[in-house]
C-alpha cells in the first residue's frame, strides 16, 4: 500500500534511475550503488515528502518491460545517478527528459571521471564515496539532495523547467508540426557557416590575418544565434583558435549562455585562450575550478601545465631565480597528473620530459617516462588515427635522446598532418627550450636549428 502523510494523502512517488549492486568504477575502484540507495537517496527522497520506488531491472525479450516506461513517465519526481555514465541510466534520463518538463534531480559521486559532454551542463549534486565505494558524508548528503528534491517540488508550481529539451527547444514536443520547415532552415543556414569557418581555418595556413578577419566576418553573421545555434558556436570557438584570435575566444565564451560555457570543453578552451592572452593567473583558476568539479582529465591538467610553464618562462626572463624553479616543479607536476590520469594522451607526457631536462640536475624520472610516452605515442599511431600531436611527439623524442637519424620522419610527417600554425609554433617553443640549455653547455646545436628552422618557415607562410 502506498504511504499517506497526515492528511491521508498519497506521497508523490520518485523513481530511482541507477545502476544497482556494486560495480567497477574510474581508476579501478567500485562503487556500492545499495549503500548509496540505502544511505543516500532513500532517506533524501522520504524526508522530502516522496516515496521511493527503486528501478525494476527485469528485462524480457531483450526490451525494459511496460512498467519501466510506466515509471519513468508517471511518476511525480525522479532522482538519476549518473555515475560511471551507464547507459541504461541514460536511457532512461533521456525518456524521462523527453516526456517531463521538470521534477528530475540528477546526482553523481566525485572523483570517478568526469560527466559525458551532453549532461555536464545541467545542474547535479555531487556526493561523496569513501576507499570502500560507500557514502562517506552521509549525513551532509542527505541533506543536500532533500534541499533538491524541494527544489524539484517547487519548480512543478511555478512551471519551472529542468530538462534540456524543454528549455532549450521552443514549442516542444509540437515542434514537429510547427517548426519542420524552420528546422531544416536552420540546418542549412548551420552547415553553410560551418563550410565558411573551414574555408578560414584553411586560410590561415598561408594568411593568419586574413583568417582572423574571415572568423571575424562569420561571427558578426551569427552573433545573434548564440542562444540558438550551440553547434554553430562551439565550432566559431575553435575557428577563432585555429587562427589565434585568443582574445576573440575569451569574448566569445563570456558571451554564450551559462549552460554552454560551463561545458568542460569550453572551459577548456577558456583557460587556453586566457593563457595565451597573457592572463595566465585567470586561466589557473578556471582550470583548477574545472578540476575540483569534474575531476582531473589529461586536457586539462595539459593547458594547466602549459599556463605554469609559460609562466615559468617569463619569471626566468625577468631574473626571478626562485620562483622560476617553483614554477617550473609545478609545471612538470601537472603535466605528470595529466599524463597519468590517461596514458594514451601522449601530450602531456612529453612535456613533462621536455621541462625535466631543465631541472638542475635533469630529474631522473624522465628517463623511465620516456619509454612511456614512446609506448603510448606508437599504440596511438598503430591505431590508425595519428594526428599532428603524436608525429611531434615522436619528434620531440628524438631531440631529447639526441637522435638525429629518427628525427626526419616524424618532422616530415608533423608538417603533412598539420592543421593550425599555432601547433608548430608549439612545438617549436619546446624545442627551442632544448636547443638553448645544449647551446648554454657549448654542445653543437646545428641539427637542432635546422629542425627549428624548417617549423619556423612553416609558421611564418601563415603569417
Amino acid at each position: 500500500m502506498m504511504t499517506t502523510d497526515n492528511s491521508d494523502q498519497p506521497l508523490p512517488l520518485c523513481f530511482i534511475l541507477m545502476p544497482f549492486g556494486v560495480k567497477p568504477a574510474h581508476g579501478g575502484r567500485n562503487i556500492d550503488f545499495n549503500s548509496v540507495y540505502h544511505n543516500i537517496i532513500a532517506p533524501a527522497v522520504t524526508a522530502a515528502g516522496m516515496e521511493p520506488l527503486r528501478a525494476d531491472e527485469e528485462k524480457h525479450g531483450g526490451i525494459i518491460h511496460k512498467a519501466m516506461y510506466e515509471r519513468l513517465i508517471l511518476c511525480d519526481y525522479a532522482v538519476a545517478d549518473l555515475t560511471t555514465a551507464n547507459a541504461n541510466v541514460f536511457y532512461e534520463l533521456g525518456v524521462r527528459h523527453a516526456v517531463r518538463p521538470s521534477s528530475t534531480a540528477l546526482m553523481f559521486a566525485e572523483g570517478f571521471g568526469s560527466l559525458p559532454f551532453d549532461v555536464n551542463g545541467l545542474r547535479a549534486l555531487p556526493y561523496q564515496l569513501g576507499a570502500d565505494g560507500k557514502p562517506a558524508q552521509i549525513e551532509s548528503d542527505i541533506k543536500a539532495l532533500t534541499a533538491n528534491l524541494l527544489d524539484c517540488r517547487d519548480s512543478t508550481k511555478s512551471a519551472q523547467t529542468d530538462s534540456p529539451i524543454y528549455q532549450l527547444l521552443q514549442d516542444f514536443p509540437d515542434i514537429q508540426r510547427l517548426k519542420t520547415d524552420v528546422f531544416r532552415d536552420q540546418a542549412r543556414y548551420s552547415e553553410k557557416i560551418k563550410a565558411e569557418l573551414a574555408k578560414a581555418r584553411d586560410l590561415a595556413k598561408q594568411d593568419i590575418q586574413a583568417a582572423q578577419a574571415a572568423v571575424d566576418v562569420v561571427f558578426a553573421e551569427v552573433e545573434n544565434l548564440i542562444a540558438d545555434e550551440p553547434g554553430v558556436m562551439i565550432d566559431l570557438l575553435l575557428s577563432y583558435r585555429a587562427v589565434e584570435g585568443w582574445e576573440n575566444m575569451t569574448r566569445l565564451v563570456e558571451s554564450l549562455p551559462r549552460v554552454l560555457a560551463d561545458t568542460v570543453l569550453v572551459q577548456e578552451q577558456y583557460a587556453m585562450a586566457l593563457n595565451r592572452s597573457k592572463r595566465g593567473e585567470e586561466a589557473e583558476r578556471v582550470l583548477k575550478a574545472l578540476i575540483d568539479k569534474h575531476g582531473p582529465s589529461s586536457e586539462s591538467y595539459g593547458i594547466l601545465g602549459r599556463v605554469y610553464k609559460d609562466r615559468w618562462q617569463l619569471s626566468k626572463q625577468q631574473g626571478s631565480t626562485i620562483l622560476a624553479d617553483g614554477l617550473l616543479k609545478q609545471a612538470i607536476d601537472a603535466y605528470l597528473k595529466g599524463f597519468e590520469t590517461d596514458w594514451r594522451d601522449a601530450y602531456p607526457g612529453i612535456n613533462a620530459l621536455n621541462l625535466m631536462e631543465q631541472t638542475d640536475p635533469p630529474d631522473p624520472r624522465r628517463l623511465q617516462l620516456s619509454s612511456v610516452v614512446r609506448f603510448a605515442v606508437e599504440r596511438r599511431i598503430e591505431s590508425g588515427q595519428p594526428d599532428y600531436w603524436d608525429y611531434a611527439t615522436l619528434l620531440e623524442l628524438a631531440i631529447l635522446s639526441t637522435d638525429k637519424s629518427s628525427a626526419a620522419d616524424p618532422l616530415a610527417k608533423a608538417l603533412a598532418a598539420l592543421r593550425e600554425p599555432w601547433e608548430a609554433e608549439t612545438t617549436m617553443q619546446n624545442l627551442s627550450l632544448i636547443r638553448d640549455l645544449r647551446q648554454g653547455r657549448g654542445e653543437d646545436v646545428s641539427w637542432e636549428n635546422e629542425i627549428i628552422s624548417v617549423l619556423q618557415s612553416a609558421i611564418s607562410g601563415s603569417k
